[in-house]
């Protein structure tokens, strides 16, 4: 049966009116998870852990207000970026970006995060989840890797559960496959995504591109 796009009301809530409701109705659809895949998740960084962090050059960071709005943003750097300070404590610097601090608004908020390490060219993953902070404290920014410009806060991670996942999301992605990558020309450019959020009289794709050229030269900044 075809869904009725044109129903009244959004699409949304004419799904969710025969939505899943409890983990009992959604374990229905799926058998047991395999007992190694729920005894690998423990509650601090092993010395293999620290290592493959210590390799990672890009996390995404999972963080939600306190009225449960889930937000997800990516954080990159040199291999390493991301310090681990013993088993249990991790410290994010904070780099140029945007300036909405979505994330830092989030973890003051719900003090919690969690992040999602990945290696470039390798599908392993490692899930880290836990406690967050901000700090300012400059002893603690002083000993942390500047992505540029030293940082002037940080988020620190107090580790509550640490799972390294299972590779096959990207293996399916084929994410470090470049001849396997959807065209350039066949998709929209980051420009023209932009010009249609801003919407702006008079404001063009030329005047965007070059405006993003002047923000990624100036990166570190």
């Amino acid at each position: 049966m075809m869904i009725d796009t044109e129903a009244a009301g959004s699409l949304f809530e004419t799904l969710r009116a025969d939505a899943l409701t409890s983990p009992d109705q959604l374990r229905e659809f799926y058998p047991q998870p395999n007992p190694n895949s729920l005894r690998k998740e423990i509650d601090h960084l092993t010395e293999e852990t620290r290592a493959l962090i210590g390799c990672s050059s890009l996390v995404f960071i999972g963080s939600a207000d306190v009225e449960g709005r889930a937000d997800v943003t990516p954080r990159g750097g040199p291999a390493g970026f991301v310090s681990v300070l013993d088993e249990r404590t991790l410290v994010i610097p904070d780099a140029t970006g945007n300036k909405r601090l979505d994330t830092m608004h989030n973890v003051l908020q719900t003090g919690r995060v969690g992040l999602l390490f990945l290696i470039p060219g390798r599908p392993t993953t490692l899930r880290v989840n836990g406690r967050a902070c901000v700090s300012a404290r400059p002893e603690l920014l002083a000993q942390l890797t500047p992505v540029g410009k030293p940082p002037v806060t940080a988020i620190v991670v107090h580790v509550e559960q640490v799972y390294p996942h299972c590779p096959k999301s990207l293996m399916r992605a084929s994410a470090w496959q470049p001849e396997r990558w959807v065209p350039a020309d066949a998709q929209p450019t980051s420009a023209e995504v932009t010009l249609a959020q801003l919407n702006l009289p008079g404001l063009t794709v030329d005047q965007i591109e070059e405006t993003e050229r002047e923000s990624l030269r100036l990166r570190y900044e």
